[in-house]
């Protein structure tokens, strides 16, 4: 079975050709964010304030994010850190918060075909810790299958549509690496698929943002299968077994 992959992220690259569902004037089942309900989500923006992706606070000086979100083209090769800066402290992609800028952006070297998505941003100043600025941590174990897991970004609310301002979230499923398989025929370690009913799931623009569970992160964005809101489950990297290298790279 032939399925239409596409990458969600906004304007780094050409976004994949998506088809499959109709339009919605849902938030693909999300609702918005209150504030300080994700104090570790950040907004990963180009030198002109355009939001891009999203990233995942984990210490004082390191973001996590997708490695689409940075490289160019298909390769592995990042964008120089002076096209981008984050903003931290703010659900509102726009406005409020802090921008920061980055001063090294690490890519996992593994990265292709839609695995081992995930790159790190070193930010060129560490970040002060307040109610709306602080880190995640990352998970230790895999969520079973079945569990609620809690997602959120600023992608757009329905395929070819606008993009909020203020942050979505919404609840997905986790299933296990063989129910993805079954599902989208793409069953892989090093990821973790998020299940949901139509017009629910990510977006363009959600890209490296947080997937958690139990307060802890256990993914990043990376893919979704015949539009956004099908009814296919959503492709994230997974966070546990990148750990290690997420964690040997913010040395």
């Amino acid at each position: 079975m032939a399925f239409n992959f596409a990458v969600i992220f906004v304007v780094l690259a050409s976004v994949y050709c998506v088809s499959g569902i109709p339009f919605s004037t849902r938030v693909v089942g999300g609702a918005d964010a209150e504030v300080g309900q994700f104090p570790h989500q950040v907004s990963l923006q180009r030198e002109d304030a355009s939001h891009t992706c999203g990233g995942s606070i984990l210490n004082e000086n390191f973001i996590l994010t997708a490695a689409h979100c940075v490289v160019v083209g298909a390769g592995i090769e990042p964008y120089p850190p002076k096209y981008f800066q984050v903003r931290v402290g703010s659900i509102q992609r726009s406005t409020g918060g802090k921008l920061l800028k980055i001063k090294r952006i690490i890519v996992n070297k593994e990265y292709g075909n839609f695995l081992n998505d995930v790159a790190l941003l070193e930010l060129e100043e560490p970040l002060v810790w307040t109610d709306n600025i602080k880190p995640i941590q990352m998970a230790e174990e895999e969520v079973p299958s079945g569990e609620d897991v809690i997602v959120s970004g600023w992608g757009r609310l329905y395929t070819g549509g606008p993009i909020p301002n203020r942050l979505q979230w919404n609840t997905l499923k986790a299933i296990t690496t063989e129910e993805c398989e079954e599902a989208i025929e793409f069953g892989r370690d090093s990821l973790i698929c998020l299940a949901h009913e139509v017009d629910n799931g990510v977006c363009n623009g959600d890209s490296g943002g947080p997937a958690t569970y139990k307060g802890k992160l256990v993914g990043v964005a990376g893919f979704v299968v015949d539009g956004c809101g099908s009814h296919n489950p959503d492709g994230y990297a997974k966070v546990f077994y990148h750990r290690n290298w997420i964690t040997e790279n913010m040395q």
